[in-house]
């Protein structure tokens, strides 16, 4: 039977498709932008023929409703990274959160600690050889595939093809194609506040170096800052629209890198569909699983990787939480400390805590004498590199907790360094220096 035969033969529509699903299963959905988003709201319309169903997945960019009041019989969402979306549900008692780090998750599939039922996914259709391109979502979505009993893959033709991952007609169980937008993440909005910090991380950036940004308007910031830097890399877990203007500029060439040079290395991508119309068939685009992408020992091959991320709090030790508020989970450790850990082996390596000095509109300062109660450590004080504000850099690795406290309190808001200050006399009697 050809590959085209048997993409014939699984073709059905979605009510049959997820009949395939039973009560109990896990099922694992394909992560962000990339999300299947018809598939999941047809398995909420079915909800009443389903007992407690596990949903899997990071970050959810659709409607959740299976996280909806009312749906707990039916299903559970255990969130990897929790999102807008599912964070009530968490809050709430009506969903989980499974802390991990982002490069082990595919290990948890594939080694029997979170066994795959059925795989939800989205990709382009089949290429001259039946591989279907997950796209812009390979990260943990292709090992859930291999590793689940049932694939059901939507087909869609506006899913860019990318290079790196794809899956073969002949691992499907069931194909339903539906013609949709993809999912998009629009670009932030950048204030006063983000671009005074973009401006401070900047230089810390040099020509050559290979870069790894997270989500939002501190990293689309410090991008708009590097316009005058010379044959910049990407290895990042994602990127977004802001790397395409540098990439059109020539300010991103991959030239440099020690790995995969002259390719644009990623695990995932959320933007516009600019930046899904760039990586579409260019070669130069390598969507790879994330169990390499965010590898520590992979990201330390880069000699001269910067890692830009952001927390919620850092404290004056240097610890830093950056996926609760207390015991609020409202996010996941991610990429972070996969990369934190990477850039501190790699041989000019450098690591930075992006952040506002306050939040709350000024009213909360972000650096505290101590960490909310029961907030989880992100990057832990042994960790930490840099920590920038808007007011500056403070560079921890290497110094005392005394140096610290001080080089943190001369980067907080004015507002707030006096009562820091006087935290750290109590602290730190004596010298303070």
């Amino acid at each position: 039977m050809s590959f085209k035969e048997l993409y014939q033969s699984k073709k059905m529509d979605a009510d049959q498709a997820l009949n395939l699903i039973r009560s109990g299963n896990r099922v694992v959905v394909g992560h962000a932008c990339a999300e299947p988003s018809y598939l999941l709201d047809v398995l909420t319309e079915k909800a009443e023929q389903y007992e407690n169903v596990e949903i899997v997945h990071m970050v959810a960019m659709g409607k959740a409703g299976y996280c909806a009041p009312g749906m707990e019989k039916h299903f559970r969402h255990n969130s990897l990274f929790v999102g807008g979306s599912t964070r009530k549900a968490v809050a709430e008692g009506r969903g989980d959160f499974t802390p991990c780090f982002f490069s082990e998750i595919p290990k948890l599939f594939k080694n029997g600690s979170l066994p795959v039922d059925a795989a939800l996914i989205q990709t382009a259709p089949p290429d001259e050889n039946g591989n279907l391109s997950l796209g812009i979502s390979v990260d943990y979505t292709l090992q859930a595939a291999k590793s689940a009993k049932t694939v059901i893959v939507q087909v869609n033709p506006q899913m860019p093809v990318t290079f790196g991952g794809t899956i073969h007609i002949s691992d499907v169980t069931a194909v339903v194609e539906h013609d949709a937008p993809l999912l998009t993440l629009e670009p932030p909005v950048i204030g006063d506040v983000e671009l005074a910090i973009g401006a401070n991380c900047a230089g810390l950036i040099r020509d050559g170096d290979t870069l790894q940004l997270g989500i939002g308007a501190i990293p689309d910031a410090v991008l708009r800052f590097l316009g005058d830097k010379k044959d910049l890399g990407i290895h990042s877990e994602m990127f977004s629209d802001g790397v395409v203007e540098l990439a059109e500029a020539g300010v991103i060439t991959n030239r440099l890198k020690k790995t995969n040079p002259g390719k644009y290395v990623a695990s995932f991508l959320m933007g516009t569909r600019k930046l899904y119309d760039f990586v579409d068939g260019n070669p130069d685009v390598a969507m790879l699983p994330v169990d390499y992408v965010n590898n520590p020992v992979e990201v330390m091959k880069e000699d001269n990787i910067v890692s830009v991320n952001s927390c919620v709090q850092i404290d004056l030790m240097g610890q830093a939480a950056s996926e609760s508020v207390g015991l609020t989970q409202i996010s996941g450790v991610g990429g972070q400390v996969d990369f934190v850990r990477g850039a501190a082996m790699a041989a000019n390596g450098r690591s930075i805590l992006a952040f506002p000095s306050t939040a709350a509109k000024g009213k909360i300062s972000k650096i505290v004498p101590l960490l909310d109660e029961g907030a989880a450590v992100t990057t832990s004080r042994n960790d930490i590199d840099y920590a920038v504000t808007e007011y500056g850099i403070a560079k921890l690795k290497g110094r005392t907790l005394r140096q610290r406290a001080l080089a943190l309190i001369e980067i907080a808001h004015p507002d707030f360094r006096d009562g820091l200050r006087k935290v750290f006399e109590e602290r730190f009697p004596g010298r303070r220096s």
